[in-house]
């Protein structure tokens, strides 16, 4: 070993690894200060979730192209590479890294994308391994703006090409352990080389027109503390702390499907008072489309819920109780004409229509009508949910190309609470629902998938390890339904609904959509 290298490792053990740890902000002012020096910033990003040898070539080939290498970790949170995944944590991954002789800092991401990095410690260049060298290899497809923003600052764009594994599937063949329902299935796609045929059926949906039809809800989340007993009367007081208010219902199922497609429109309805009209088109993703009818002396839908605040930060998001804005009452025959108008227009013109009918009074027979008689392909969801149980059944829906519900709610459409759900599905729903392609979600136990051609296909839930469960099955909705009108096989598509609902369960509310590159992304990491 060089005197050189001897001194640095010197200087590395007298000097904590946890020192060289440092966040966003401060590699900053570190890379400002290197270049302001004259000295070349080498910025390398990625999950480094099993450290092995090919990340040590990489690292090893990033610090000869300057003077200071810094390596950030993408945070536990932001990591979409299945369940179980990260395998270590964002703290020790960013350590491990720091540990190396070739690093100069480390440090957390704690962003989804690696654009604010890039914007912060404009680096001299930005490098990353061969498998990026092609931007079509990348499912999140975010190499291309990380360069633009790189070059802006005066930078480059580099990749390494040495020794190269993957920590996927390390880590799948010896590190995780799952339930062997979940791992015989996940080896049969393997076995089969699945993995190409579901990115390219991913794909196929970028040139998809989608048109979703359902109520606007208003999903408020309260954080408060609980203090306890009041003395003069049996109810729990809190103490208030913050608010967030989501876009939800049918807003957040089309925003979620609008990365997977070319244009996604909305029909719904909204208050005619307190609308929030300018609120919620602020959060419509840049290719959706609203058209809403107001519904005068109503209030647009909200569902406040009153959020234990600690339990944010324990895994598990803990509702108190919720309180419901909801005028359900029917509405008045020149509204059922103006919401019946909206989507007459636009329907024929869709490649799927996607029907989220929560049960609050919008969804009439004339409009079931216009979408079963005029749909080019027709799914459709009817929830069961605190304000309409037992009064709002899929069966009001005696025809469409794929219905989606979920346990209950097969159960209350047939009044049976016993009955093995396959035989529920076969024997009593599907000969009375004219439908090709049914599916049933089971929460923590997977998905029934039927198809006429197929037959039931069941898919185990991947154990994502949930935060908040709100939106998840509109999420897997909104995506299998575009999935299936392009022809999907009902057990692909199934497969892709899990990952989705999974991810959308790691999220609280409706902070984040879903992300094609993300769905890809984790389905890579669970197949490879």
């Amino acid at each position: 070993m060089s005197k050189t290298n001897d001194k640095k490792n010197q200087a590395r053990s007298m000097a904590s690894v946890r020192d060289l740890i440092k966040t966003v902000p401060e590699l900053a002012d570190i890379s400002e200060k290197a270049k302001a020096e004259g000295k070349a910033v080498v910025l390398a990003h990625g999950v480094f979730d099993l450290l092995h040898l090919g990340h040590v070539r990489h690292l090893e080939k990033a610090r000869e192209l300057g003077d200071v290498l810094m390596v950030t970790v993408t945070a536990d949170q932001f990591v979409n590479k299945g369940p179980g995944r990260p395998v270590f944590p964002e703290e020790l991954r960013a350590e491990m890294l720091a540990a190396l002789e070739y690093v100069d800092w480390a440090g957390v991401n704690f962003e989804a994308t690696a654009e604010n990095l890039l914007e912060a410690i404009k680096p001299s260049v930005y490098v990353k391994g061969s498998d990026y060298g092609d931007a079509g290899d990348d499912p999140t497809g975010k190499i291309v703006n990380e360069q633009e923003i790189v070059e802006k600052h005066g930078g480059r764009l580099a990749f390494t090409d040495d020794l190269t594994f993957s920590s996927s599937q390390l880590i799948n063949e010896h590190l995780l352990s799952r339930p062997p329902a979940v791992q015989n299935f996940l080896g049969q796609l393997r076995d089969g080389n699945r993995l190409e045929g579901l990115i390219r059926l991913i794909d196929r949906a970028a040139k998809t027109k989608a048109l979703f039809v359902g109520e606007t809800i208003l999903d408020e989340y309260l954080y408060v503390s609980p203090l306890g007993k009041t003395a003069k009367d049996s109810i729990i007081a809190t103490q208030f702390h913050e608010r967030e208010l989501f876009a939800g219902g049918v807003i957040a199922a089309a925003n979620h499907a609008a990365s997977f497609c070319a244009e996604v429109e909305i029909v719904t309805v909204l208050g005619g008072n307190d609308d929030y009209e300018d609120f919620v088109r602020s959060l419509l993703a840049p290719n959706v489309t609203l058209s809403s009818v107001r519904l005068d002396g109503r209030p647009t839908i909200r569902k406040r819920r009153y959020v234990d605040s600690g339990s944010r930060y324990l895994g598990l998001l803990r509702k108190l109780f919720e309180v419901s804005h909801i005028d359900d009452t029917p509405i008045s025959d020149s509204e059922i004409r103006a919401i019946n108008n909206e989507i007459r227009s636009r329907v024929g013109k869709a490649d799927v229509v996607v029907v989220c009918d929560f049960g609050h009074g919008m969804i009439e027979k004339p409009m079931i009508e216009t979408l079963m008689d005029k749909s080019k392909f027709l799914a459709v969801n009817a929830q069961a949910n605190s304000a309409n149980m037992g009064f709002n059944l899929i069966t009001k829906y005696p025809k469409a190309d794929y219905i989606c519900i979920d346990e209950r709610e097969a159960r209350l459409a047939v009044c049976d609470k016993h009955m093995n759900i396959d035989d529920i599905l076969k024997q009593l729903l599907i000969p009375r629902l004219n439908c090709d392609r049914f599916f049933v979600t089971r929460g923590s136990v997977g998905s029934s998938c039927w198809g006429r051609e197929t037959g039931t296909k069941f898919v185990p839930a991947l154990e994502y390890g949930p935060v908040d469960t709100m939106g998840s099955g509109d999420a897997f909705l909104a995506i299998t339904a575009v999935l299936l009108a392009l022809g999907g096989d009902v057990e692909d598509v199934g497969f892709i609904g899990n990952v989705v609902g999974g991810i959308k369960a790691k999220q609280i509310g409706h902070r984040t959509l879903i992300e094609k590159g993300d769905v890809k992304k984790a389905i890579i990491g669970l197949l490879k």
